[in-house]
């Protein structure tokens, strides 16, 4: 495992070492602790957030001291020590302890003490991989649960029976499996099993779910723990795939639930190549993702083996559409992301049907009407394709030549096809506001999908002749 390299990058904001060191002069201590030295000692360098703790120094102290360093800040919770910092990539607090007064993710007294120990104050947290702290001045690394040793055996494991407080961790376990290759240690498993969602927040839920399919490395592990662990059942949809049969000539990996965890896989492979620079690397893996997790929910409704002995599933994909968004309303309550989501879901049989059906380019233009975005759902039909078996794999790779191409010269690779004929070339052609005009709208705009037209001087031609017959 390689050292611990941290030193270099704080001395980088000097306004903060400069802080560190007058917590010293004034008898505390500032430790680096988390996420930030986790990923230090497994080799990543591609550090984006600090949390600091600061040590025998009262909240009123640390915000005097941040003024005197001209260090702009944000106060999350002046009780118990928090401070969200401004320009620079650091959150500020004192140890806190909490006590749990209800159910859920934020039902706990907290109070901040900053005269607790460090082992006292690591309890608190999750994992042990994550209660690691690191003295930027004495470059001293404390581990008081041996998240270390953890991090060298790739193992996840609780901190402390105070894990079993915060339903929400459970479903962090599921990410940071998925994330950091981990294995979840045997009690740590068991705990979880004994764990109920409780009133978790859409949004929490939701966030942990991103991460899952955002960055995680091996989503099948994570997924995998989801079901070991029990809390499948929070996510009836997902929990249908399990035992959901498939074709073993198509699917030699199993199940639906198989199937579905080698396309996530997959996905997650060529998540970095897959996403086009200037998208938003988020948005666009958030609802490719989720389209891939939720491409086959429709299987369980139209699952059957018929006459010949052979598994089918005709019209899953159309099927698909209510689960995925019992799924993910459950979830989120951002509505373009559900209905981008269930776009590629409905429609990510569509590319290997029209291509073997030698479609125009009419079918072409539809497609990217239907789904806003046939870049992504290539990507949804890769992960698709690939996690099934070389039949499939082959079988998408001569589509996808062929659609890539034809949405490339049609222009429609990555956006929907625009009218050319709007509202107001119909009144100029004296048409009158009201229900006939959006029935002519809609004619033309299937006549410019069929190629009947290209520009807007041959669009108002097909309109006029359009007219002459009504």
């Amino acid at each position: 495992m390689p050292g611990i390299n941290l030193k270099s990058q704080l001395e980088a904001f000097p306004q903060i070492w400069r802080f560190f060191e007058r917590v010293r002069e004034l008898g505390g201590r500032a430790l680096i602790v988390g996420g930030a030295v986790r990923d230090a000692l497994s080799g990543d360098e591609r550090l984006i957030d600090f949390d600091v703790e600061v040590y025998k120094i009262v909240p009123a102290k640390i915000e005097k001291l941040l003024r005197e360093l001209s260090i702009r800040y944000n106060v999350a919770g002046r009780s118990f020590g928090v401070f969200k910092i401004h320009d620079f990539p650091f959150d500020i607090a004192i140890p806190r302890r909490e006590s749990k007064c209800g159910t859920g993710h934020k039902a706990f007294v907290v109070e901040g003490d900053p005269d607790m120990t460090i082992a006292e104050a690591a309890a608190r947290r999750d994992f042990t991989v994550n209660a690691i702290y690191y003295d930027p001045l004495t470059e001293e690394v404390i581990d008081p649960y041996g998240g270390i040793g953890d991090l060298r055996s790739r193992t996840l494991r609780h901190t402390s029976p105070a894990f079993v407080e915060d339903p929400l961790r459970v479903l962090r376990a599921m990410q940071f499996i998925a994330r950091f290759d981990l294995k979840i240690a045997p009690e740590t498993l068991e705990l979880c099993k004994t764990i109920t969602i409780e009133n978790l927040s859409r949004e929490r839920i939701f966030e942990e779910w991103s991460k899952l399919l955002v960055k995680g490395k091996k989503i099948s592990a994570g997924l995998t723990f989801l079901r070991d662990c029990g809390w499948v059942r929070y996510f009836p949809e997902l929990a249908a795939l399990i035992g959901c049969e498939q074709d073993p000539y198509w699917h030699p990996e199993g199940d639906v639930w198989n199937h579905t965890l080698q396309c996530l896989d997959v996905f997650a492979q060529n998540r970095a190549a897959g996403t086009p620079s200037e998208f938003d690397f988020q948005a666009e893996n958030e609802a490719v993702g989720f389209a891939v997790l939720c491409h086959d929910f429709g299987k369980p409704a139209t699952t059957f083996r018929g006459k010949d002995g052979r598994i089918h599933s005709y019209g899953h994909e159309v099927r698909g559409e209510e689960p995925t968004r019992n799924f993910l309303g459950r979830m989120t309550q951002e509505t373009r992301l559900v209905e981008d989501v269930v776009r590629l879901v409905k429609a990510h049989m569509r590319p290997r049907a029209i291509f073997l059906a030698g479609a125009s380019d009419g079918a072409v233009r539809r497609l990217a009407q239907a789904v806003l975005r046939v870049d992504r759902l290539l990507r949804v039909c890769q992960a698709d394709a690939c996690g099934s078996n070389f039949h499939n794999s082959q079988d998408f790779k001569e589509t996808e030549a062929w659609l890539n191409a034809a949405v490339a010269r049609l222009g429609v690779k990555d956006c929907a096809p625009k009218p050319i004929l709007r509202g107001r070339d119909l009144i100029a052609n004296g048409i009158k506001p009201g229900p006939q005009m959006k029935e002519i709208l809609d004619q033309c705009f299937e006549a410019q999908l069929d190629g009947k037209f290209f520009s807007h001087e041959d669009g108002i031609v097909f309109l006029k002749k359009l007219l002459e017959t009504k």
